[in-house]
């Protein structure tokens, strides 16, 4: 089993369903991925999220993404199916889910600790095929992989 930062190296392209924090998408873009925001229930309210001139910039793509190495989530478990569904499309070879709780069970744009359908996202996305990651801040992840060259 990949950890997450293993999971995050090997990909290029990443899909967004929402985020609990602007610091996801823009630590994405600016670590060097391409960043593809699914921000609606349209299949084409979709964006992508860029480096131009040092800043990081939305621009509306309007067409659902055609490929991903990873979908990142932070929706509720009732869309799972749905994004089963797009990520097994795209090609993902994982999910990384973030809670949006602390260890305390608080809500925290960072927190990365299990929720109460946890294992229900892990066993569906597992039984999927795919890889599975909710245990790390993927902005932090995508920053250190970005330091470490």
């Amino acid at each position: 089993m990949n950890t997450a930062a293993e999971i995050l190296r090997q990909a290029h392209r990443v899909v967004l369903y929402d985020w609990p924090d602007q610091d996801v998408p823009d630590a994405l873009a600016l670590a060097g991925f391409e960043v593809m925001i699914h921000g609606g229930p349209a299949a084409d309210d979709v964006t992508r999220r860029e480096v131009v001139d040092g800043k990081v910039v939305s621009r509306k793509v309007g067409r659902p993404p055609e490929s991903a190495d990873l979908v990142y989530v932070f929706r509720p478990v009732e869309e799972l199916p749905r994004i089963l569904e797009d990520s097994k499309r795209i090609g993902a070879a994982a999910i990384w889910r973030q809670s949006g709780l602390n260890e305390s069970g608080q809500r925290d744009p960072r927190g990365c600790a299990p929720s109460p359908d946890s294992e229900r996202w892990r066993q569906q996305v597992e039984g999927a095929g795919l890889q599975y990651v909710e245990d790390a801040y993927i902005a932090d992840t995508a920053r250190q992989i970005a330091a470490s060259g």
